[in-house]
């Protein structure tokens, strides 16, 4: 169960496990916990759910995710609590409580990441392990002020770890500052050296910015300075990211809902993007969980249970043409990005919401969130989350998304540019 206060509500479970050498290495020194979605050799993967939990064995073994930093010289200290079967980014749990955004404690703390995330957050550990499937990582990055990192799809092992969706999920991480998470992330993209950074050009997505309700001066005036005092101006363009999909991913027009027309609203490839994301995702859901789901009856958070539910309707009409989407988005992003440009953008396009809002309001500010998210998330590239301190408050943050498996360069940058950064 969901602990005390003193640890924020972000722990399912304790335990230690200590590293299986006493060596000095890359991670000796550094305590971590990961979400109750992954394989712990003895411990049972709950999965947000007392349900699951109950009809569930413990795992005979360790998600290599997870081994890999034990490995690595860290020390695991335990689960943390996550959204109902991952299925929601607001992270809010009806069985296990809603852990506390360290931020702001009256505001969700995003999910479906969300006790590893506050875990960061509050300094209760150094870095923590998530899962990301449509911005499970990158929104409660957001929400809690830390960094978070999606990596290229496909590239860290999610053996050991409950599927969601396969066509998405991601291992990702937290840390509070970009030296761990760059640590971290050697060990877990088997990075070997650094490859010094050769950053070509910063693309401002001038219409996501736009979407957001956060100026978009706030958002995008210290990293514009930051790289025009590392790189120069002439290593800064503008582009709207929207018509470029548009123009560029042909199948998009199978989900384009010609009442999206509002540009200050919405934009509308990138709603018709997560469409064919949210389909795709309903799907793969469906062929995983569907079968537990109709033998046990679980009992399910109100919102969760509709999620899962419209998931057990969904038949494979467009399936076919999602799997396309993919393709064509990530080779429209490869032509735009090469190896060596970063795309700008808002991680979510608003501050974390107030706990326990009406649900139709919730369902509109995700609706926004997720048509940013699901450009990483349809296209398979990398994707970090910055703390950019707060506005009115509230925590905001800006994300850099590079090619995908592009993971160490994307790494190595944000690390470049912190310290100047941290001065704009």
């Amino acid at each position: 169960m969901a602990t005390n206060s003193s640890d924020y509500g972000a722990y399912t479970e304790k335990f230690t496990l200590q590293p299986p050498s006493s060596h000095q290495l890359p991670l000796t020194g550094l305590i971590f916990a990961v979400k109750d979605i992954f394989d712990v050799d003895g411990y049972v993967a709950g999965f947000g759910n007392p349900d699951w939990a109950r009809t569930h064995t413990g795992a005979v073994s360790t998600a290599p995710a997870v081994l890999d930093m034990l490995k690595a010289g860290a020390t695991c200290v335990g689960k943390t609590v996550m959204d109902e079967m991952a299925y929601s980014i607001n992270g809010e749990n009806i069985h296990y409580g809603t852990p506390t955004n360290p931020c702001a404690a009256d505001r969700i703390p995003g999910g479906s990441s969300s006790g590893s995330a506050v875990a960061v957050g509050a300094k209760l550990v150094d870095f923590s392990l998530g899962t990301d499937t449509g911005g499970s990582v990158r929104v409660p990055a957001s929400h809690c002020g830390i960094f978070g990192f999606r990596p290229s799809h496909g590239i860290v092992s999610t053996s050991g770890v409950i599927p969601m969706a396969q066509s998405f999920d991601t291992v990702g991480w937290f840390a509070r500052d970009p030296v761990i998470l760059k640590r971290v992330g050697k060990i877990l993209l088997k990075l070997r050296d650094d490859n010094p950074a050769r950053f070509n050009r910063l693309i401002i997505a001038e219409d996501c910015f736009k979407l957001s309700s956060i100026p978009s001066e706030r958002l995008t005036k210290a990293l514009i300075s930051s790289i025009e005092k590392l790189h120069g101006s002439q290593k800064i363009e503008y582009a709207s990211l929207g018509k470029y999909v548009e123009d560029n991913v042909p199948s998009l027009k199978y989900f384009s809902n010609n009442g999206t027309k509002n540009q200050e609203d919405s934009i509308p490839s990138l709603v018709a993007l997560s469409s064919a994301r949210h389909l795709l995702q309903r799907y793969e859901f469906k062929n995983n969980h569907s079968e537990w789901v109709l033998s046990v009856k679980p009992d399910l958070g109100l919102e969760i249970a509709e999620r899962v539910w419209k998931a057990l309707q969904t038949t494979d009409e467009k399936i076919d043409i999602c799997y396309s989407l993919k393709t064509e988005l990530r080779a429209a992003l490869n032509a735009l990005l090469g190896d060596s440009s970063i795309l700008a953008m808002p991680t979510v396009s608003d501050p974390p919401a107030k706990l326990q809002i009406e649900p139709t309001t919730r369902e509109t500010l995700n609706a926004r969130a997720l048509s940013l998210l699901s450009v990483a998330g349809v296209s398979g590239f990398c994707q970090v989350s910055i703390p950019l301190g707060t506005h009115d408050g509230l925590p905001i943050a800006v994300s850099l998304l590079a090619n995908h498996g592009s993971d160490g360069f994307l790494l190595n940058f944000v690390e470049s540019i912190d310290t100047t950064l941290k001065r704009q």
